[in-house]
């Protein structure tokens, strides 16, 4: 076993600072990395330490694996906890981190390249009596052999990038007279998006619903599932909505479907926090799609309803330490949601909407918890994900978690761009939502931008509203003002009065 002594988060915004607050609470001093644009978010100013590694553009700053491993040897970090997005699923990167004699706060990069390839992974957990979608098991070199393999499963079809994710590189293909263009579609957004062309046929389940089984591996061959999430509300083949446990697997489903997730992490050794997707049929069938290999966006709601902080579980598990964890230990507590807030507009197709955060108060009260990196007078970059927040509430049922979020939603005070919260509000109060009967076609099904309900129903309020946020914004500017020391004529600064934050903080 190997202690942590410093981590450095390689990672910005709101999971940077969520892992660095849980790596405070175990005594362990942190880094923080970030870019140019970056230079006064709250992630920076909260760690013991902090590296600018580049310019305000991702392939610059965050994924330069090389200012990342210097600002380790410049701070003394010896190990990198990698958050997600970024460079979290590179094998590469994990390979370097590894190599320099540091400590990956996640799994091996064996097993990464093994399950950042669909097709790899399937091939992986083939021998392990998991249901799998029927398809292709290989990618797709001759067209007319996948045209009558497309026939034998039968239409629609998905035709997927095997190196995909995020919705991109994917197609879904209703007749045969369609086959050719889906194809080329799906392989030339693979190419662009991921750099590899290959892609697969899966038959196209209508219906689905999209619910994935958090896992935990520890390396000395323990692994435990940590129940499921549900992440159906979808736009753009990309979440908005989560929650845990799901409103319709049965007990005997949920064991089922955690064994086939911890046989899944089994195939490939796995290690650290992992998730496993599977697809839903409108039968409570289950198929599996793939394994991510980092921490989840949607973290929150599995430790909400556990107890379980899987930040420090993953430092525990790469110090070497085994599993204290046992399966029979975990009962589900509750009911817990999560919703992402993104400077999107529902209004216009969910485009980013990228300004400055005029207003900004967070709800708060019993049962929820706000998970951010952003304070008010703050741009939104447009060089990184839109993701402002993520709100999540917890109460003791489903429906009480429900109306704890529409509470949440109507508290929460953002100008100055436009957000996802008033779609979210439409699905807390939408019957399909609360009934627990939707899949992933719930924004094509239901929502449309005139069904809208802003959190101040009528338009009176509104515009009550609207001039209470331009009056807080002036009052906070005014108080930020004058409430800055004056500078003093002659003075010096001995070396006792220098701030010792300063001296190490920009190196």
């Amino acid at each position: 076993m190997t202690k942590i002594q410093k981590l450095l988060v390689a990672n910005r915004g709101e999971i940077a600072l969520r892992i660095m607050r849980s790596a405070r609470e175990m005594g362990i001093p942190t880094v923080a990395i970030y870019s140019e644009a970056d230079r006064q978010s709250p992630h920076v100013r909260y760690a013991d330490e902090a590296v600018c590694v580049g310019p305000a553009p991702s392939s610059e700053s965050y994924l330069r694996i090389d200012a990342i491993l210097e600002a380790c040897q410049k701070t003394g970090a010896n190990a990198i906890h990698p958050g997600y997005g970024f460079l979290s699923e590179n094998a590469g990167f994990a390979r370097a981190v590894r190599n320099a004699g540091l400590i990956f706060v996640g799994p091996s990069p064996e097993s990464i390249e093994i399950m950042g390839s669909k097709l790899a992974a399937k091939a992986a957990v083939a021998a392990y009596n998991i249901p799998m979608v029927p398809g292709t098991p290989d990618a797709i070199t001759d067209r007319e052999a996948a045209k009558q393999t497309a026939a034998r499963i039968g239409y629609p079809i998905l035709i997927k990038a095997s190196a995909g994710g995020g919705g991109k590189g994917m197609r879904i293909v209703e007749r045969e007279a369609d086959f050719d263009e889906g194809m080329e579609r799906a392989v030339s957004e693979a190419t662009s998006a991921f750099g590899d062309g290959s892609v697969f046929i899966e038959k196209y389940v209508t219906s689905p619903r999209h619910v994935e089984i958090q896992v935990l591996g520890d390396q000395h061959g323990h692994i435990i599932h940590l129940f499921e999430r549900e992440c159906s509300i979808q736009r753009r083949h990309q979440k908005v909505v989560e929650e845990a446990p799901s409103s319709v697997l049965t007990p005997e489903i949920r064991a089922e479907m955690g064994r086939c997730a911890v046989e899944v992490a089994r195939a490939c050794g796995y290690y650290g926090a992992g998730t496993v997707e599977f697809i839903v049929d409108d039968q409570l069938n289950f198929y599996f799609l793939e394994m991510n290999t980092r921490l989840q966006v949607e973290h929150p709601v599995t430790e909400q309803i556990t107890g379980i902080d899987l930040v420090k579980q993953m430092i525990y598990i790469a110090e070497g330490k085994p599993l204290v964890i046992r399966q029979e230990d975990l009962k589900i507590h509750g009911h817990a949601i999560e919703i992402r807030v993104y400077a999107e507009d529902p209004a216009n197709n969910f485009l980013p909407d990228v300004g400055t955060l005029e207003t900004y108060v967070r709800p708060q009260g019993n049962g929820i918890r706000v998970d951010d990196g952003f304070e008010q007078g703050m741009a939104i970059p447009i060089y990184y994900d839109p993701m402002i927040a993520k709100l999540v509430t917890t109460g003791a049922t489903r429906a009480e978690a429900i109306e704890k979020m529409i509470r949440a939603i109507d508290e929460y005070q953002i100008t100055g761009v436009q957000t996802t919260l008033p779609f979210c509000r439409f699905v807390m109060k939408h019957e399909a939502f609360r009934s627990g009967q939707f899949d992933t076609h719930f924004v094509n099904h239901y929502f449309t931008p005139d069904k809208l309900i802003p959190p101040t129903d009528s338009e009176e309020g509104r515009q009550e509203a609207r001039l209470e946020a331009r009056l807080a914004a002036v009052l906070a500017a005014w108080l930020f003002q004058n409430s800055q020391p004056k500078p003093e004529s002659n003075s010096t600064v001995t070396q006792a009065q220098r701030s010792k934050w300063r001296e190490k903080r920009f190196r």
